[in-house]
């Protein structure tokens, strides 16, 4: 069992993330592109970030956003045990996965990190619950119905939050955050990975400033 200070870590980056409302996903092919994107994501008012291990280039990057240390950052496409024990040891305040997976879950709970895995139906729901997490991704967010869906799953489950991610936009994002069951929203719209690749910073730091406005009003 988690002990006390472990659950105020795992509690805070609840908080964190809840403060932050917008999680920017990320896909980076260039390691040597971290650090001037966490720079610019910072700067423009970004506090959270998920850098997803679909490259060779994850890894690093992570080690480089870890840095600053006012992110509350995360490992997302988190599909394995291999790939937790490599986000574990860079020191990342979370771990995402696509689908609920019970192994990562276990062991998880067993290291004290926090663990958000994506959940789409009741079933697996009831499974998160069952392993005492209660804060879910939902992904993919707009090809499952979105806001309607999110509605339907949070009336028989009204302690569950969830950070829906999967077709959230600047354009959309408010909607999703009034709803009393969203904590958070993961998007890639203002780090677009070919923005990235481009080194198109002033283009990132713009979209970042427009959802930092879009979600203050």
């Amino acid at each position: 069992m988690a002990d006390g200070a472990s659950m105020v870590k795992k509690n805070n980056v609840d908080r964190d993330l809840s403060i932050a409302k917008v999680v920017p996903v990320i896909i980076i092919d260039d390691e040597k592109k971290a650090l001037a994107l966490a720079e610019t994501l910072f700067d423009s008012g970004i506090t959270c970030a998920e850098i997803t291990l679909r490259t060779d280039a994850a890894i690093e990057s992570l080690k480089i956003f870890s840095k600053f240390n006012k992110f509350t950052l995360g490992a997302g496409t988190v599909t394995n045990i291999e790939q937790l024990h490599s986000a574990m040891d860079v020191g990342v305040d979370f771990i995402v996965s696509p689908g609920f997976d019970e192994e990562i879950a276990i062991e998880s709970l067993k290291h004290e990190i926090k663990y958000i895995p994506g959940c789409v139906t009741p079933s697996d729901i009831q499974k998160a619950i069952n392993n005492s997490i209660h804060l879910l991704k939902f992904f993919p967010s707009e090809p499952y119905g979105g806001i309607n869906t999110l509605n339907a799953l949070s009336a028989p489950y009204p302690n569950i939050s969830f950070i829906p991610t999967g077709g959230i936009k600047i354009n959309n994002i408010r909607k999703y955050l009034n709803l009393n069951c969203v904590s958070a929203c993961g998007m890639s719209e203002v780090v677009d990975r070919k923005l990235i690749i481009n080194s198109d910073f002033d283009t990132i730091a713009r979209l970042s400033k427009k959802v930092i406005n879009e979600i203050s009003i």
